[in-house]
């Protein structure tokens, strides 16, 4: 064991947080704009962003938590730019080392007026101030509930210009049939981008399998219904389909009981490869870091078992 996978495993056998946020970490599933620190916030603008104290029902209630909370009081393009250091400020802070992270393609155009250098710029800017040392993977993000079209004019200039590695595809996973995202994502293959999507958040286990062969995915976030399938299993392990788990999301979304009751143990014995991410930590409140020890504390890895994911994370 080398000396930073020993101080990581100390930190999680201690419940030494501090300790456990000075370990190199990368961060595969967050977005930008719900990921700050609140004290962060807070000291920048007065405005207490308290996280959620109880479990939701649905992404529509969400939503609407979301809206009323960072929505109403951060929704032009100065509250984004606050919002887009917030999460490079707690990126640092909770030693990321490489960071995927970006925007909707909606927000181009609402946000900063249709200028994909200022918003990309905002991104940049942010992470040379707050975090100089980070890796940024900087992602573009498609809504489900959006039509096709608007997606794709949206996306146009994300895609010509150059400085995006990576797609995601979020919200109700019903509302439109996987296969309609297809052409986003030919486009996004043939520019040599990373191919994600939140998929198995809710839903069932095939519709993860049915995502990754429709969209080509290389990596899933979340996934976690694919633990009630043992031939999905299988086949996101024979394919080396990583599962981007955000254990507090899931909890704090009611997609679980409890963290005992998380399946993400069952997928890491199934040989699926995982890692571990954050998600939205202004509205679960819970950094990376927090989310390894609550794996250790609540019984489901080893410290060496995390540290593998840890490491695993980077590549």
């Amino acid at each position: 064991m080398n000396e930073v996978s020993a101080a990581f495993a100390e930190a999680l056998k201690n419940d030494d947080l501090d300790a456990l946020m000075e370990i190199p970490k990368a961060e595969r599933h967050t977005h930008t704009g719900l990921t700050g620190n609140p004290k962060f916030v807070f000291k920048r603008t007065g405005v207490w962003i308290a996280p959620l104290q109880k479990p939701l029902a649905s992404m529509e209630e969400m939503h609407r938590w979301v809206g009323r909370h960072i929505g109403e009081r951060f929704g032009d393009t100065a509250g984004e730019k606050l919002l887009i250091e917030a999460c490079f400020e707690q990126a640092t802070r909770d030693g990321i080392r490489v960071l995927w992270t970006g925007e909707d393609v909606w927000a181009n155009d609402a946000l900063f007026g249709g200028d994909i250098t200022a918003l990309a710029g905002a991104l940049q800017e942010a992470k040379r101030f707050y975090a100089p040392d980070i890796e940024l993977h900087m992602q573009i993000g498609f809504s489900r509930h959006c039509p096709i079209d608007a997606l794709q004019k949206w996306a146009e200039p994300f895609f010509v210009h150059g400085g995006f590695d990576c797609v995601d595809l979020y919200g109700d996973e019903g509302a439109q049939p996987i296969e309609a995202f297809v052409p986003l994502y030919r486009q996004a293959k043939a520019l040599g981008m990373t191919l994600r999507a939140h998929v198995g958040e809710w839903g069932q286990a095939h519709d993860v399998q049915r995502a990754v062969e429709a969209l080509e995915l290389d990596e899933v976030q979340h996934g976690i219904a694919a633990a009630g399938d043992p031939s999905v299993m299988r086949f996101l392990a024979d394919h080396r389909i990583r599962l981007n788990i955000c254990p507090t999301s899931n909890l704090m979304l009611g997609r679980v009981a409890s963290l005992q009751d998380h399946p993400i143990r069952k997928l890491y014995d199934a040989g699926v490869r995982i890692s571990i991410g954050s998600d939205d930590a202004l509205v679960f409140g819970s950094s990376l870091s927090q989310e390894y020890m609550k794996l250790y504390q609540n019984g489901l890895f080893t410290a060496q078992e995390l540290d593998g994911i840890r490491i695993d994370a980077f590549c």
